[in-house]
């Protein structure tokens, strides 16, 4: 049996049992702050052999291996560039440590860098440094994979991609989630497990986040929906600082207890991350040494997901509608913007229709002319950090659909796939990356015009479905609406289409509902007309406008739906001489300064400087566009954030539209404007030991779009450097960033520095660890995240 068998085979048992902490017992045991712990170990084996062994002795069933930031982008930071073998070396020390009693899990984190959409760092090139790095773990052994402490979804996505294109191993994907139950990008849990075990992870769950007691609720909540086991790996509590020493609160009983607890609420797979120690995984080993596992509930789901939504179809009430807008059939402004690579009338569309609540939107670029691959891939980066609705792809041309899922941050829905050869193959590419599917019933012989057919061709189609894995949760079927204006009997044939595959065939069903009134008058209410009747015979989805469901509570409408025998063709004469004004759409931004704001409130590079060479036309200034619309545009940015309506990427996307609007404006602003507008110099760095400068980059991007000018001296910098650029160039406020309890001691050692050499700068500080007690302990500011960081600049520059 090879070992992948033989881990599902344990699962369906007993618990299966993970190691503790790594990093903080290789701190406890002498090694020293500020050091890669994938070098410091080649170095220095023979201790992290002893770990790996205590663990196993502690009846850990699998040890990962010290594998954690062994990928080129980090090892190239420490000069390190042979990563296959510095994987390979590394594994085979946890398989020498342990010998056969347990299994070694190749360890992969994060890059540091964050992926696009939400980050500069090409989604391919992420999937290649991954699948490096795997191919040297599979070259030293590694008994399976586990992909942890992701805090981006998409960077999770492009390893668990490499995994499963690299190897037939078990995989395990574990994702970070902040005390609000989001990770730093706004991904819920809900919204992880399903993209992650439809792209194929053989177990999910979380780690790091929190200790036991705290993980309890994300795993309650995503079990229901869970096709694969579940993992938790929670820290030893949260950690204090006492003296100089980091101290994690949760003991090894206390933990053994809480942990216990996590196996009546659903995990499979249990272990312990940041704190923990051998005695906390031998205390946590006898504690579920007789209990059982908590089986998985379902084979499949019917849902969809992007980065930050979830719908379960089963969860909603019908209609479910799929805004149909994003097509540029008909919109020559559209075709020609989308041939331009533009994506602001596209960003536009979405927004409007999701302020009218569909649950989904589908996405069409097909223009004549048109690389559709290269623009399909533009518009799911525009829409990934616009909208929170999941999307459905729609195309007739397959490898635009493949590009489009690869790079679909979420779980997509296909638009569609039909009995021609060509549809169905890409039956394995949605099974490959995790989609579900339209079924449309054609066969390429042209629109079947009896039930009958229909009901043959949905039969074949889902047949070969079955082949790759897919059950009729993962698929809807199109009951193929046609225009009543050329034959009124396919209107019927279609409520006859949804009525079996709803009853009889046990499917999803959806509509194109616009179809049904393509070349009639009076179209609104005809499309109403007919949702209602689709909905008596069972539909769930319409892709439609979204107003058109403001229309059903029309009574006009509500007396057809109430006969028991509504037919599609009376439609035709009930409508045809009303008004067509029966949907008010929504206000259109005519004004230039609200054009202007709203691009910076959603993030509009691509349309900024076009709107502002608009404005300056029209006479605004560039004065008042700064001052007036720019700056409120960005502050209300920061609101939304802290109210956790806009996460990190729209957060980025604002700033950055700022910041390319004061590269167009700059010509037209005087030099003591631009002096003044720079508010503050701000010096910022992270201290000595911290190789993180993720959050602190971020900060320093919302402060440059705010107008503070912003010198920065990267990571990893000394308390001696620090002063030393401080007393150079003389910054109104110094900034200082730590991720890690052992390092933002260091805090304290600069500001007692910078004292002792009489600077009477004001210090501001922050970080995941960082509080604001300890702040005011060490004689800082605290700022909890960048938009805090401005507010705290901007009252300390009036003081």
């Amino acid at each position: 049996m090879k070992t992948k068998e033989k881990i599902i085979a344990t699962l369906q048992k007993r618990i299966i049992v993970l190691d503790g902490a790594t990093g903080t017992e290789l701190s406890r045991r002498g090694m020293p702050q500020g050091i890669m712990p994938e070098a410091w170990v080649l170095k220095n084996p023979d201790v992290l052999k002893a770990i790996h062994a205590e663990y196993r002795y502690a009846g850990a069933d699998i040890v990962y291996a010290c594998t954690f930031g062994a990928n080129r982008i980090k090892l190239a930071e420490y000069g390190i560039r042979n990563v296959g073998e510095t994987n390979r070396k590394l594994l085979l020390l946890a398989k020498e440590a342990v010998d056969t009693r347990a299994l070694v899990a190749g360890d992969i984190g994060p890059t540091g860098s964050f992926v696009r959409p939400f980050g500069k760092l090409e989604f391919e090139k992420a999937v290649a440094v991954f699948k490096e790095q795997i191919r040297g773990l599979c070259a030293g052994g590694a008994d399976l994979l586990v992909i942890e402490t992701m805090m981006d979804i998409q960077e999770a996505r492009a390893a668990l991609i490499a995994a499963k294109e690299t190897t037939g191993m078990f995989v395990m994907v574990t994702m970070t989630f902040d005390q609000g139950g989001r990770t730093l990008f706004g991904t819920d849990p809900l919204s992880a497990l399903i993209a992650l075990q439809g792209l194929g992870a053989d177990a999910v769950g979380v780690n790091c986040s929190t200790g036991p007691e705290g993980m309890r609720a994300i795993i309650k909540s995503i079990k229901p929906f869970a096709t694969v086991p579940l993992v938790a790996k929670p820290n030893a509590g949260i950690p204090r600082l006492v003296g100089k020493k980091t101290v994690f609160v949760t003991g090894p009983e206390a933990f053994a207890k809480e942990a216990k607890r996590l196996i009546t609420v659903g995990v499979n797979i249990l272990g312990g991350c940041c704190g923990t120690t051998p005695r906390h995984i031998q205390l946590l080993k006898d504690a579920v040494a007789t209990m059982r596992p908590q089986a998985v509930m379902r084979k499949s789901i019917g849902a969809l997901s992007s980065a930050r939504r979830t719908v379960i179809i089963d969860a909603q009430k019908p209609p479910l509608i799929i805004g149909e807008k994003i097509n540029p059939t008909g919109k020559k402004g559209l075709q020609q913007e989308l041939l331009d690579g533009n994506f602001s009338l596209l960003r536009g569309l979405a927004i409007e229709q999701e302020a009218h609540k569909p649950v989904l939107l589908d996405v069409n670029v097909g223009v004549p002319r048109i690389d559709e691959k290269k623009a399909i891939q533009g518009a799911i980066e525009a829409l990934a950090g616009t909208v929170v609705l999941p999307l459905v792809i729609d195309s007739a041309n397959p490898s635009a659909i493949e590009a489009a899922l690869r790079l679909y941050p979420g779980r997509a829905l296909i638009n569609s796939i039909s009995a021609e050869k060509e549809k169905l193959r890409l039956l394995p590419v949605a099974r490959k990356y995790g989609a579900m599917c339209i079924l449309l019933p054609l066969s390429g012989k042209g629109i079947p015009s009896s039930l009958s057919e229909r009901k043959r061709i949905i039969r074949k189609v889902f047949h070969e479905a079955k082949r790759y894995g897919f059950t009729k949760e993962d698929i809807i079927v199109d009951g193929l609406v046609m225009s009543m204006a050329s034959n009124p009997e396919f209107a019927s044939l279609a409520l006859k289409t949804v009525e079996w595959v709803s009853n009889v065939f046990g499917a999803h069903t959806v509509i194109g509902l616009s179809n049904v009134s393509f070349g009639l008058p009076n179209r609104q209410m005809i499309n109403a007309a007919f949702l209602a009747m689709a909905l008596r015979a069972g539909l769930t989805f319409a892709i439609a406008d979204p107003l058109v469901v403001a229309l059903l509570r029309k009574k006009t409408i509500q007396k057809i739906v109430s006969k028991k025998t509504a037919d599609p063709k009376k439609l035709l004469d009930l409508f045809a001489g009303q008004s067509r004004k029966e949907i008010k759409p929504l206000k259109k931004i005519a004004r230039i300064e609200e054009k202007i704001y709203q691009a910076v409130l959603e993030g509009n590079r691509d349309s900024i400087d076009k709107l502002l060479k608009e404005g300056l036309g029209k006479g605004l200034g560039a004065y008042r566009i700064i001052e007036e619309l720019m700056i409120p545009a960005i502050m209300r940015v920061g609101e939304l954030f802290d109210k956790k309506i806009y996460f990190l990427p729209q957060l980025i996307a604002g700033a950055e539209s700022v910041k390319k609007a004061f590269g167009y404006l700059k010509p037209y602003i005087k030099k003591s404007f631009i002096k003044d507008k720079q508010k503050n110099l701000i010096l910022m760095a992270s201290v000595k030991g911290d190789i993180h400068d993720i959050g602190k980059n971020i900060v320093i991007l919302i402060l440059e779009s705010n107008g503070f000018k912003v010198i920065d001296l990267g990571k990893d910098v000394s308390a001696q450097k620090i002063v030393a650029a401080a007393l150079r160039y003389r910054p109104d406020v110094v900034g200082l960033s730590a991720l890690m309890t052992t390092t933002m001691v260091r805090m304290k050692e600069v500001i007692a520095l910078a004292r002792k050499k009489r600077l009477t700068t004001k210090f501001i500080v922050g970080g995941a660890v960082v509080s604001a007690p300890y702040a005011r302990s060490i004689g800082a500011e605290y700022a909890k995240n960048a938009t805090d960081a401005v507010r705290i600049m901007k009252r300390l520059h009036k003081a």
